[in-house]
C-alpha cells in the first residue's frame, strides 16, 4: 500500500533523458516505486494520463527572506510547481542583524526589492540575531514547500561594521575577519551559500547605496575564503559590471567577481545575466569571459530568465510614467475610483500631460535612477511597452506597442498611454519588458538560455510586489519555450531538467531535481497541453494592507512536497510539509 499513487502519467524524470510512461509510488515521503503499479493499492490515487509528472521546481533565486517568517504559503512560487526555493539573493536579507539594526534592513530591502516596508515591519516575527538563529527560526515553522537561505553581504556588513558599514567605507583586515567567522558559522549552521550585490539600480529606501555594493576585491576574496574545507555552499553575485574604475570598467568589475569565485575553495558561483539596452552586447561579454574562467577550473554559471526582464505599470502599480508630474501628484492620494475620476477630467488630462515630470530618484528616494532615465525619454520607450492582455502576451511584435498605435494613429505616445492607464476603471497593467526585449523578441533570452552555463533564474519570488509577478518564469518555460515557440523550442525533457535536475546539482542536493527510486517525492503533475498562465492580479494581502501582484495558472494538477500534496488543480490544499533546507544536513 502507497501513500499516494500517481498513475498512468509520462514521466519526464529530470535528467534530460526521453519521457516515458509509468506509474509512481511514494511512500514514507519517498519515491519507492517506479514502473507498472497495476494491482497495488494506495491511500491516494492519481490518474495523471494524459499528463507529465515531473521533479518539483527548484527555484534558485527569490527574496522569500521576510514573508517566510509569517507566510507559510510562500504563494506565488507553491503555485507554480516550486517546491524548493532558495532566498537570501543580491546581497539582502534580514539575518545577521543586531536588534537596533532591524529598520535599517527593512528599508535596505524596501529600497532593492519594492517591498512594502510597512508590511515587512509588521510581518516579520524577529527571533535571532546571528544567521543561526535565523535558520532555527525559520525550522520551527512548517510550509507548503523547502526554503533555504543564502547569507546576504549587505547584512553581514551592517551585522559586523555597523555604521561604518556603508559603500564608501573599506573594511579593515578585522573587519574581513570577523564577516568570514560570522559566514562559516552560517554556512556551518546549514546556509545554502553567500550573495553579494553590486549594482548602482539597487538602492535603500532612502536612496542610499547598498552597503557592500563597491566592497574591495580584498572583502571579497576574504569572504569566500569561509567555503574552505566544506562540502557545500554556492555563490552568487548581480553586477552592473561597470562598478570597476579605470579605463576598461566591465574587465575590472569582471576580474573582482573572478576573483571571488576562484578564492571560494572550487565552489560554484553563479552571475545574474541580461540584455540591456544601453549596452546591448555585454551579455556576450559575460558569457565570454564565464567561459575562459570555467575553462581554467573556476566553476561559474549564469542565472538567466526565460522572458523580459521589466515592470508591469499601472495606476495600482508601483510606476507609471505620470507618477512624477506635480498635478498627478496633487491626487495621488486618492483611491483608485476617485484617482481615474478626476484624471478622465479634461483640463487635468491636458495638464498632467503637458508638464514636465519632477526627478524622482535621489537622496530620500528609494527609486533607482533608472527610472528618471526613462520617463526622460518616454516617447521613445513607448515602442516598448504593451498591453499585457487578458491572456498574457510575453513576446509581443513592435506593432502591438503603445508607440506604434500612436504613430499609427497621429498621437502623442504619452497620451496613448494616459489613456491605456485609465482602462479596467484604472486596473490595466502594461507589460514594459526593459532588459531582455533589445530586438522586440526573445531570440537573445535562447542564445543565454542554450548556453551550457545557463541556470534557470531572477525569478525574484517575493520580491518587487507592486512592479512583477516572476515567480511564474517556471510555469512560462514549460509553455512558452516547450510548447508555444516555434523558433528555438525546447523538448519537453530539457526544459524540466532545466528547472529541476540543473539547479539541484549546482546547489549540491542529491535528494530532489530527479524523479528516482529512494529520491523526495516532490513532484509535479501537470497537463502540459492545457498549461497557462493568468492575467496578474493585484491582491492587497500583505501584512498592514500592503499590495502585491499574483498570477495564477492553469494546468497544474497537483504538487507534492516530501509526498503530499500541497497544490491540487491550481489551489493550495493547506497541507504544510515544507520546511527549512539545511544545506550539507
Amino acid at each position: 500500500m502507497f501513500d499516494v499513487k500517481i498513475s498512468g502519467g509520462t514521466v519526464v524524470d529530470g535528467t534530460g533523458a526521453a519521457p516515458f510512461r509509468s506509474d509512481v509510488g511514494v511512500f514514507g515521503g519517498r519515491i519507492v516505486a517506479i514502473g507498472d503499479l497495476s494491482g497495488q493499492g494506495a491511500t491516494d490515487e492519481l490518474d495523471a494520463t494524459g499528463s507529465i509528472v515531473t521533479p518539483g521546481f527548484v527555484d534558485l533565486h527569490t527574496h522569500y527572506d521576510g514573508q517566510v517568517t509569517w507566510d507559510p504559503t510562500l504563494t506565488p512560487s507553491s503555485l507554480h510547481g516550486v517546491t524548493t526555493a532558495v532566498m537570501g539573493n543580491c546581497g539582502v536579507g534580514f539575518a545577521p542583524v543586531h536588534t537596533a539594526d532591524r529598520a535599517a534592513l527593512i528599508a535596505l530591502m524596501e529600497g532593492v526589492e519594492d517591498i512594502p516596508g510597512s508590511a515587512l515591519a509588521q510581518g516579520i516575527r524577529w527571533a535571532w540575531e546571528g544567521f543561526p538563529g535565523y535558520l532555527d527560526a525559520l525550522a520551527a515553522t512548517p510550509r507548503t514547500i523547502d526554503v533555504a537561505a543564502q547569507v546576504p553581504h549587505d547584512a553581514l556588513r551592517m551585522f559586523v561594521m555597523r555604521e561604518r558599514a556603508v559603500a564608501q567605507e573599506e573594511a579593515t583586515d578585522a573587519d574581513i575577519a570577523a564577516m568570514r567567522a560570522a559566514l562559516r558559522e552560517a554556512l556551518e549552521a546549514g546556509a545554502i551559500g553567500f550573495s553579494t550585490g553590486r549594482t548602482d539600480n539597487h538602492r535603500s529606501a532612502s536612496g542610499a547605496a547598498t552597503p557592500a555594493s563597491e566592497a574591495t576585491v580584498r572583502e571579497l576574496t576574504g569572504l569566500a575564503d569561509a567555503f574552505a574545507g566544506l562540502g557545500h555552499g554556492v555563490l552568487q553575485a548581480v553586477s552592473d559590471f561597470d562598478m570597476a574604475r579605470g579605463p576598461d570598467p566591465f574587465d575590472g568589475e569582471f576580474d573582482v567577481i573572478e576573483a571571488m569565485a576562484r578564492a571560494a575553495h572550487g565552489h560554484p558561483t553563479s552571475l545574474s545575466l541580461m540584455q540591456r539596452d544601453g549596452d546591448p552586447t555585454q551579455w556576450t561579454r559575460i558569457l565570454a569571459r564565464a567561459e575562459v574562467a570555467a575553462a581554467d577550473g573556476v566553476p561559474m554559471h549564469v542565472q538567466v530568465a526565460p522572458r523580459g526582464i521589466g515592470v508591469l505599470i499601472g495606476l495600482t502599480a508601483t510606476f507609471h510614467p505620470f507618477m512624477g508630474k506635480p498635478s498627478y501628484l496633487a491626487i495621488a492620494g486618492l483611491p483608485l475610483v476617485e484617482r481615474v475620476a478626476a484624471m478622465r477630467d479634461a483640463a487635468l488630462r491636458e495638464r498632467i500631460l503637458s508638464e514636465p515630470s519632477q526627478a524622482l530618484a535621489g537622496d530620500g528616494s528609494a527609486i533607482p535612477p533608472l527610472v528618471d532615465r526613462l520617463l526622460a525619454i518616454i516617447d521613445q520607450v513607448a515602442f516598448k511597452i504593451f498591453r499585457l492582455g487578458d491572456v498574457p502576451d510575453y513576446e509581443p511584435g513592435v506593432a502591438d506597442s503603445i508607440g506604434a498605435k500612436a504613430r499609427a494613429t497621429g498621437r502623442a505616445p504619452l497620451s496613448v498611454l494616459y489613456d491605456a492607464l485609465l482602462e479596467k476603471e484604472g486596473a490595466e497593467l502594461l507589460y514594459f519588458p526593459i532588459f531582455n526585449y533589445q530586438a522586440f523578441n526573445l531570440d537573445a533570452v535562447g542564445q543565454m538560455m542554450n548556453h551550457p552555463l545557463a541556470l534557470p533564474g531572477l525569478s525574484d519570488g517575493g520580491a518587487h510586489v507592486g512592479t512583477i509577478c516572476d515567480a511564474s518564469f517556471p510555469t512560462y518555460l514549460l509553455s512558452h519555450w516547450a510548447r508555444d515557440r516555434e523558433a528555438g523550442r525546447w523538448s519537453v525533457q530539457r526544459a524540466v531538467h532545466f528547472l529541476t535536475g540543473r539547479p539541484a546539482a549546482f546547489l549540491g542536493l542529491r535528494d530532489r531535481g530527479l524523479l528516482h527510486v529512494g529520491l523526495r517525492a516532490d513532484v509535479n503533475v501537470i497537463d502540459h497541453a492545457a498549461l497557462q498562465l493568468h492575467r496578474p492580479r493585484m491582491v492587497q494581502d500583505l501584512p498592514g494592507g500592503g499590495q502585491r501582484l499574483l498570477q495564477d495558472a492553469t494546468g497544474y494538477r497537483a504538487t507534492f512536497v516530501n509526498g503530499v500534496a500541497i497544490a491540487r488543480d491550481g489551489r493550495l490544499t493547506g497541507a504544510l510539509p515544507g520546511g527549512l533546507l539545511r544545506a550539507g544536513a
